[in-house]
C-alpha cells in the first residue's frame, strides 16, 4: 500500500464507499512514556461487497474486528494503513492499538517541562495527523461524530471539542473523562490537550442567547504570565464582530484557547479548544508587533469556528477557502471592532510583503492551487494561501460591497453548515447576493499565479508640468496574466512649514491590460512623490520614479500617514529584491528612516528585510563596511530612541544580531555585566540570553556559560535559547556537535532543533559552515525520506547552504536534476531556496554596479 502520502484520488475514492460515520475513541495516556493504548470503534456505512482502508500510524496493533469478525492484525495491517475487506452496507469496526507520543509538534506530542517535570499532552493533526492518535479515515470530506473517553492522571486537566465531563475514579490517582460526542465535524480539528494545566474562566452571551464558556490555559510555570484580560477581551470583541458579520451564532458549545510546548505554528483552529504556540504567553517585554500579531491570531483562529470547522473544504486545493478567509477576516474584525484600528498597515507592512515574496518563486501556484497529494499540501501552507489569498478577498470585497459580501457568506454558511464545499458553492453565494458575475475574476485572479507590477510613466514639460501620465502593467516571467485592478493614485508633496509629505490630490480608477492612460493628471503640477496603489486597494507590487524614489531616499519618514509610508516601503525593498535597485541604497534608506516609523511592525519588517539586505544582497567588496557602519547606525537608533519605547526595545535587538566590530562586542559584553544598558532597557531574562547568544557567536563566551545561564532559567524557553547559542558556538567541534544532532541523530524536539539550525549559521566566519554546503545536498533526501514532515521541512529550509554564490545555485541544480521525482515537497523546498540564492547574487551584482557605493552611515566605504 502507498503508505502516508494519501492521494486526492485515493480519497476521492474512499469517499464514494465510506459516508455516515461516528467514532468512540477510548484512550489510556497512563501505561509509559513512548506509547499509549487507542480502542477506537467506527461504525459506518459502505457499499456492500466493496473493500477499502482506514488510515493508523501505529507502534502495533493488537486487534482487528470487522462486523464482529476477527482479522488479522499482521494481515491487514501494516503501520500505516489497516485494510479493510468485503464490506457491508451497514459496518462496524473496532480496532485496539498501541500509538507513539510525538516530539515533533504532530499527532499527539508529550512535553516534559524542565521546571517541574509534569507532564503536557496536547494534539496537532492538520493536515492527515489524527491518525497518529487513532484509526481515522483522514480526509476532509469523511465528516463524522467523534465521542472521547480519556483515562489519564486524576489531577490533570483534560481538554476536547466538547466540555469537559466530571471526571470518573478509575483507580487510586487515575480517573476517566467521558465526553459527549461532537457535532459532525473533519477529523483534522478534533482536539485532546492533557496535562496539569492550569486554567481560568469567562463567558459570554451568544447572539442567540445561548451563554458560551470561555477558557484559557497554560502550564503551570507560565500560567502567571499569561494576559487573560487581553485574550477574553480580544476574543468577545471577535465573537462580537462575526456573529453580526455572518448573521450566524458560534456553532460550537464552547470555546477553550490553550498555550502549547514545542508548537509548529502559530495556532490551530480545533473546534472550541484552539491551541497556541506559548510565544504568544509574554514573560519577557514583547515588541508591539508581537502583540498585535496575537490579536490577529486569536481572531483568525476564532473566524474558522465558521469557515473551516462548520463549513470544510472537500480537499485541499481548497485549503485557501479556509486560510485566506480567516486571514482577511480577522484582520477587518481588528480594524474595526478593536483597539488596533492601524491593522491594515499592519497587513502591508507583514502579511502582504510575505505575499509578494512567495509569489514571485518558481513555485508560486494560483491561489486555488491543485494538490495531488498529502506531501503537496504540507508544503503549501504559505503566503499564497494565506496573505495573497487574504488580499485578493480584500479586494473582493472592495468590488462588491461589504454588506453584500457578508449577506452572501450568511447564505453560504446557512446552506452548506456542517459539510464540505469547493470554491464554485461559495461564488454561487457571492454572485446572488452582490449582483455580479464573478467567473472573470475568479480566472483570472484565483487560477493564475504570479504577481503584476504597476510602473508609472510620467513626462513633464521644462515648468514641471505632466503632459503624459500612463500606468503601464508588467507580467511575471512565466506568468504574463495581465489582471484587472482598482487602484488609486496618489500625489505627496513635502510641506517646508511643517516638514510632512501630505498627499495633495488622488484619483481611483481601474487599471486592465499593458498600458492605462490616466487622462485627470496631465496638467497638474509634477508632485515630490507618486504613489501608485496608494491606500492600498489592488494586490501588485508598484515601483518608484527617479524622483519619487529620491524623496523617499530623504522624507519617508515624514508621511502623514502609515499606509502611504508601508506601501513605500515595500516598493523600496520589492525593487532591491527583484535585482532592480541596489542593496546599499536600502539599507541608507531603512537606517535612515526606521526611526520614524509609528507602526511596530513595519519596524520589525525594516529591520528583517535590513538583516537580509546585510547578509545576503551586498557586493562582496564593500559589504563587511556597510555591515559595521550598519550596526553603528542601529547603536545611535537606539540611543535616539524614547527610554522604554517598543523602538528602542526593537533597535536594540537588531544591534545585538548585527555588532561586529571588537568595540561593538565589546559594548555588547559590557551589557552582560550591567553596564552600558540604555536607561528603559530592562535586562530581563530572555534579553540577556539574546546578549549571551550575540557574545557566543563572536567567541566572547562559551559551552561554560551556556551552562550556566541554563541553570538560571532551566525552562523550555531557556533550552531553546540554549540550543541556539550551542549551535552559535564558533569552532569546528560545536558545528560538527549540532549537524550530528539535528541531521545524523534527529535527537532534538522540533523546537529546539529549530533553534540550533538558527544558531548553526549565526557567526561572522563563513568559512565553519562552508564544509557542510556538500553535505546538505548528500543528505538532505535521506532526512527527507526518514523524518516527519515538521522535522524534515525544518532541516530542508534552514540548513540550506548559507553562502549565496553561483557555485551554491549550481549545486542545488545539480541535486534538483537527480532528485528522485516522488519527493515532490523536498524538490519545492529545494527551489525557492535556489531562488533566494539566485536572487542573493543577482543582488550583489546589482549592489557592485552601483556607481557611488556608500556606508550605512552616508560615508564612503572606510571613511
Amino acid at each position: 500500500m502507498p503508505g502516508t502520502n494519501l492521494t486526492r484520488a485515493e480519497a476521492a475514492e474512499r469517499a464514494e464507499v465510506v459516508s455516515e460515520q461516528s467514532y468512540r475513541v477510548e484512550l489510556d495516556l497512563t501505561e509509559n512514556p513512548e506509547t499509549f493504548r487507542a480502542r477506537t470503534t467506527v461504525a459506518f456505512t459502505a457499499e456492500p461487497g466493496t473493500s477499502t482502508f482506514i488510515d493508523a500510524i501505529t507502534a502495533s496493533v493488537e486487534s482487528v474486528t470487522l462486523n464482529g469478525t476477527a482479522l488479522d492484525p499482521a494481515a491487514v495491517s501494516d503501520g500505516e494503513r489497516i485494510r479493510l475487506p468485503e464490506l457491508a452496507a451497514q459496518n462496524e469496526l473496532l480496532v485496539e492499538s498501541t500509538m507513539y507520543y510525538m516530539n515533533t509538534g504532530e499527532g499527539l506530542h508529550r512535553f516534559v517541562d524542565p521546571v517541574d517535570g509534569e507532564v503536557y499532552l496536547y494534539s496537532q493533526f492538520e493536515v492527515a495527523d489524527t491518525r497518529r492518535m487513532f484509526p481515522v479515515f483522514e480526509q476532509p470530506d469523511l465528516k463524522a461524530t467523534f465521542q472521547f473517553s480519556v483515562t489519564a492522571p486524576a489531577q490533570w486537566a483534560v481538554v476536547s471539542n466538547q466540555a469537559t465531563p466530571e471526571p470518573v475514579a478509575v483507580s487510586e490517582g487515575v480517573a476517566r473523562w467521558d465526553f459527549s460526542p461532537t457535532p459532525v465535524m473533519s477529523c483534522y480539528v478534533t482536539a485532546l490537550i492533557a496535562g496539569p494545566y492550569l486554567s481560568t474562566t469567562d463567558s459570554l452571551v451568544s447572539s442567540d442567547g445561548r451563554t458560551v464558556e470561555l477558557g484559557l490555559f497554560a502550564r503551570r510555570s507560565l500560567f502567571e504570565h499569561m494576559d487573560a484580560e487581553e485574550m477574553f477581551r480580544i476574543t468577545k470583541q471577535g465573537f462580537e464582530f462575526y456573529e453580526s458579520q455572518f448573521g450566524i451564532p458560534y456553532p460550537f458549545e464552547k470555546y477553550d484557547q490553550l498555550f502549547v510546548p514545542q508548537f509548529n505554528a502559530g495556532a490551530m483552529e480545533n473546534a472550541g479548544a484552539v491551541t497556541f504556540v506559548e510565544s504568544y504567553i509574554f514573560r519577557s517585554k514583547p515588541a508591539q508587533a508581537l502583540v498585535e500579531r496575537r490579536a490577529i491570531t486569536v481572531l483568525h483562529e476564532l473566524a474558522h469556528m465558521w469557515f473551516g470547522d462548520l463549513v470544510t473544504m472537500r480537499w485541499w486545493n481548497d485549503l485557501w477557502l479556509n486560510e485566506s478567509f480567516a486571514e482577511y477576516m480577522s484582520t477587518l474584525a481588528c480594524a474595526q471592532n478593536t483597539e488596533y484600528t492601524n491593522a491594515w498597515t499592519t497587513f502591508v507592512a507583514g502579511e502582504k510583503s510575505w505575499g509578494y515574496a512567495q509569489d514571485q518563486l518558481p513555485t508560486t501556484h494560483p491561489i486555488k492551487a491543485e494538490i495531488p497529494d498529502l506531501e503537496a499540501v504540507l508544503v503549501n501552507f504559505d503566503g499564497i494561501t494565506y496573505a495573497k489569498g487574504a488580499s485578493v478577498l480584500k479586494q473582493l470585497v472592495a468590488w462588491v460591497g461589504q454588506e453584500q459580501f457578508m449577506a452572501g457568506l450568511n447564505r453560504y454558511f446557512g446552506k452548506h453548515a456542517w459539510s464540505n464545499t469547493e470554491l464554485s458553492d461559495l461564488m454561487v453565494e457571492l454572485e446572488a447576493a452582490s449582483g455580479r458575475d464573478l467567473t472573470d475574476w475568479s480566472a483570472r485572479w484565483l487560477e493564475t499565479a504570479g504577481v503584476n507590477t504597476l510602473v508609472p510613466r510620467v513626462e513633464a514639460d521644462d515648468d514641471g508640468v505632466i503632459t503624459s501620465f500612463r500606468i503601464e502593467q508588467l507580467g511575471q516571467d512565466g506568468h504574463p496574466t495581465l489582471r484587472p485592478h482598482r487602484v488609486a493614485v496618489g500625489f505627496y508633496d513635502h510641506r517646508e512649514d511643517t516638514g510632512r509629505l501630505t498627499r495633495t490630490f488622488r484619483v481611483e480608477l481601474d487599471v486592465d491590460g499593458e498600458f492605462t492612460d490616466v487622462p485627470q493628471l496631465v496638467g497638474r503640477e509634477r508632485p515630490d512623490l507618486v504613489l501608485l496603489n496608494d491606500d492600498d486597494l489592488g494586490y501588485a507590487k508598484i515601483r518608484l520614479d527617479e524622483c519619487s524614489l529620491a524623496t523617499a531616499m530623504n522624507h519617508l519618514g515624514d508621511f502623514e500617514e502609515s499606509l502611504p509610508r508601508s506601501l513605500v516601503w515595500a516598493a523600496a525593498w520589492d525593487s532591491v529584491h527583484d535585482g532592480v535597485s541596489p542593496a546599499s541604497d536600502y539599507v541608507r534608506l531603512v537606517l535612515a528612516n526606521v526611526g520614524h516609523e509609528t507602526d511596530s511592525t513595519a519596524v520589525q519588517v525594516q529591520l528583517r528585510q535590513l538583516d537580509t539586505a546585510l547578509d545576503r544582497y551586498l557586493a562582496p567588496e564593500h559589504a563587511q563596511q556597510v555591515r559595521e557602519d550598519a550596526a553603528v547606525s542601529l547603536w545611535r537608533l537606539v540611543e535616539e530612541s524614547e527610554a522604554g519605547s517598543d523602538h528602542q526595545w526593537q533597535f536594540f535587538r537588531a544591534f545585538l544580531r548585527r555588532a561586529c566590530t571588537d568595540a561593538q562586542i565589546e559594548r555588547v559584553a559590557g551589557f552582560s555585566r550591567g553596564e552600558g544598558v540604555p536607561e528603559g532597557l530592562e535586562l530581563d531574562t530572555d534579553t540577556r540570553w539574546a546578549v549571551l547568544i550575540a557574545l557566543v557567536a563572536a567567541g566572547r563566551k562559551g559551552a561554560d556559560d551556556i551552562a550556566a545561564a541554563l541553570r538560571e532559567d532551566n525552562t523550555e524557553t531557556g533550552a531553546i535559547a540554549a540550543a541556539t547559542a550551542s549551535a552559535a558556538i564558533p569552532t569546528p567541534e560545536a558545528k560538527a556537535d549540532t549537524w550530528r544532532l539535528v541531521v545524523e541523530q534527529g535527537a532534538l524536539p522540533n523546537s529546539q532543533q529549530q533553534a540550533a539550525i538558527a544558531g548553526f549559521f549565526r557567526g561572522h566566519d563563513d568559512a565553519l559552515v562552508a564544509p557542510y554546503a556538500d553535505r546538505y545536498f548528500q543528505e538532505v533526501t535521506g532526512v527527507w525520506r526518514e523524518r516527519t514532515h515538521e522535522l524534515a521541512q525544518q532541516i530542508a529550509v534552514g540548513l540550506f547552504p548559507r553562502h549565496a554564490t553561483q557555485d551554491t545555485v549550481d549545486a542545488a541544480q545539480d541535486f534538483l536534476d537527480h532528485l528522485d521525482p516522488s519527493h515532490s515537497g523536498l524538490r519545492r523546498l529545494v527551489l525557492e531556496r535556489q531562488d533566494a540564492a539566485r536572487r542573493a547574487v543577482r543582488a550583489q551584482q546589482v549592489d557592485a554596479a552601483a556607481p557611488a557605493q556608500r556606508g550605512a552611515d552616508g560615508t564612503e566605504p572606510g571613511r
